[in-house]
This record gives C-alpha cells, structure tokens and sequence, in this order.
C-alpha cells in the first residue's frame, strides 16, 4: 500500500525527471497525470495510483516547494471538481481514457448542461429532449447559467429521453461536444456587468451513443453523483486561515484603522469565527471523503459558504463606507474563472449574491439537509408518481 513517505519519494523521482524550470508545462502536467501524481486516489492509469485521498496534500507540497506548474484549477473547476469523478464512476474505460487526462491538464475545458428556463431548482423537470436514432441521439432543448460554455470543449449533459415516466426517471447523461453543429452559445450579462454565465441552445445536436454515461433513464442518479461534488466543490475548497472573502476585510481592518468601529468591530469577529469554524469543517468533510464519495453533507457546506459570501461582502462595503459603493470595472467582459479576492468590494459584494443560486438554491439544500442528512420528514410531493408529459408547465 502507497504511504506518505512512498508517495514523497515518488514525487522527487519525478521532479529529477522532469525539472520544472526546464520542461515545457504541458509536457509536465501530462507526464505528472501518467506518473500516477495527478489525482493519487484514482486507479493506475488515470492519474492517480490507488492511494488514499488525503495523501494528495502530500504530492502538492513537494510539487509546490520546487516551483512546479500547476493545472489552473479556477479555470478548469468544473471538470476536476464535477465531471472527472461522474466519469470516474460510471463512465466506460474507453470514455475514462479519452476524458480524464485532457481534462486534468486544461487541455479541454468543460461546462455544466443541467439547469433550463423552466427547471432549475426543480432540475428534474427539465424539458431538453433526446431522441434515439440508431446509433445516435437527436438532442434540442435550452440550458441556461451555464459557467465557461464560452471556452468549453466539452460539457455535461442531461436530457429527456422518456417522457412518458414520472420526471425524475426517464432522464439520460450525455457528454456534448461543444463544437458540435447545432450547439450555440450566447452570453448572459450579470448583476456585475459581465457575462460570466452563457445560455446554451441546443438544435438537433447529435450525441453518439458511445458518449452515454450510464444506462438509458438512469441520469438523475448520475447527476446526483455531479451535483454532490459539485456543493463539495463550491462549499468545501481547500483553505488557508483568512483565505476566501474574510481575507480582504481582515485586512482592510488591520491596515484602515479609521475605519473602525466598535460595532463593525463585534460583527467582524463572529464572521471570522464563522469563517474559520467552516474551514475547519470543510477540512473534516474531506477526511471523510477519502473513505467513499460524497453524500448530503456537501449540501451543508454550500449553504455555509453562500451565507458567509454574502454576509463578509455586506460587512466589507459597510466598513469601507461610501469607497465600498465603487466598482471599477463595468465592461462587457466574459472571464473563464471566478476571482472573488482579486476585485475590489463592489464586485465581491454584487457577486456573491448569486452564491444562494449556484449550485442548488439555498431553499433546496435546506430541504436536503433536512431530510437526508437530519431525518425530518419530507415534504409533500404531489408529482412524485405522474409522468412528465402530464405535468403542468
């Protein structure tokens, strides 16, 4: 079994082989994924060697020590963090050979084809439709809050393939090539003046088969397995103390002193108590990872982040007062990634209001916590049992 001291002497075997300073960044990133060192808890030949989850801190610091490349996790957030581990475990080997590794590397950007104009906290109700013709399925419908499908290669993508069975059955998983005829992108211009989000139409888009992940009808239960590392991924990211939004006004705070007062005081303190309590228990979510996949904790972590997003950028406008109004950037920009920390605070407070949306509304992971993870009864459903087609839309 690969241990701590296997996996360190691994690593600077591999960076004697290949010095960072002296070999290209694709090369390293590709030769790392093939040296097992990517991903160390996957299998043998998809970037990781079979090794507990948790002894990936120790690959990174040695990589980290001797200056070596990273993958831009931030760009490519959706594939690490949502389709390499639905792929992982249910995709075939050929697709777990073709997709990983490009993805791993940045090669290939993904995106997230789930939410519709009409199903987005009810995603099960979504209407984009996918029709079997031989070999292929005929794809059209609408997708909409989708991050990066303006620099994806790929996404990840559920349709209706049945619509004769009640919504949360009858619905398909597919891979789309983004490139493919009959996909068009078009941007959505947030609250911040960018267009970070895209709307997707999709008009007789055709999927081979072979680019089906599981059984026919079976989606819902592998965009559960999506969506459960995807609130880990939002919610639980690795963090150093003061790291994410409490970072900026702490530090406003210690370099501003006029700025101060006792009671912005008192409510800086209970969110940095609440910040690092949410650290510290993102930290033990992923010890328990390391044994299995994640469940409806992750649903929690995602509640606490929105909320401490939104409250920490208030608080960081209020104690800037009328500087805090400012935003300096209002231009029809469209970023791959997310950069909370490195704007000024009118952004970060403007952005964070969409921390209750992505990801699962907030509304709808209370209801998760609530049954699945505290036991509570559920709430009545009174489409449970009716096919799709006979629902009121």
């Amino acid at each position: 079994m690969t241990d701590a001291a296997e996996l360190r002497r691994r690593t600077q075997e591999f960076l004697a082989a290949h010095p960072p300073a002296g070999t290209d960044r694709l090369e390293f990133l590709r030769a790392r994924f093939d040296a097992g060192l990517a991903w160390v808890h996957f299998p043998e030949g998809l970037g990781g060697l079979g090794a507990p989850r948790t002894l990936q801190a120790v690959v990174d610091a040695e990589l980290e020590a001797a200056g070596a490349p990273d993958n831009d996790p931030r760009r490519i957030g959706i594939g690490l963090g949502m389709a390499a581990p639905t792929i992982l475990h249910y995709g075939t080997e050929e697709q777990k050979r073709s997709y990983l590794r490009p993805l791993w590397t940045g090669e290939e950007v993904w995106c997230q084809l789930f939410s519709e104009p009409g199903a987005g906290s009810d995603l099960a109700a979504l209407g984009t439709r996918a029709v079997r013709e031989g070999d292929e399925w005929v794809v059209n419908g609408q997708k909409v809050w989708t991050s990066s499908a303006h620099v994806a290669r790929w996404a990840i993508l559920i349709a209706r393939t049945d619509p004769d069975v009640p919504k949360h059955r009858g619905i398909t998983y597919f891979l789309c090539d983004m490139t493919d005829p009959g996909v068009e992108v078009r941007p959505l211009r947030q609250i911040t003046g960018e267009a970070e989000f895209n709307e997707v139409f999709l008009t007789d888009v055709r999927i081979p088969d072979s680019r089906r992940l599981g059984d026919v009808g079976d989606g819902w239960r592998v965009a559960q397995t999506t969506l459960n590392n995807e609130r880990v991924a939002i919610g639980g990211m690795r963090l150093p103390r003061e790291g994410g939004m409490i970072g900026p006004i702490a530090a406003t705070w210690r370099e501003r002193p006029e700025l101060r007062t006792h009671d912005l005081h008192q409510r800086l303190l209970k969110l940095w108590v609440d910040a690092e309590v949410a650290r510290l228990t993102g930290e033990r979510l992923r010890q328990q990872l390391a044994a299995g996949h994640p469940g409806p904790e992750g649903a929690g972590m995602k509640l606490g982040f929105a909320r401490l997003a939104q409250e920490i950028s208030g608080l960081e406008v209020e104690l800037r007062g009328e500087e805090g109004l400012l935003y300096d950037d209002w231009t029809m920009r469209r970023p791959d990634q997310v950069d909370f920390t490195g704007r000024d605070a009118g952004y970060r407070y403007l952005r964070a209001k969409g921390n209750s949306i992505e990801g699962g509304t907030s509304e709808v992971l209370l209801n998760i916590v609530a049954e699945r993870v505290l036991g509570l009864p559920a709430e009545p459903r009174t489409d449970k049992d009716v096919a799709w087609k006979d629902l009121a839309r």
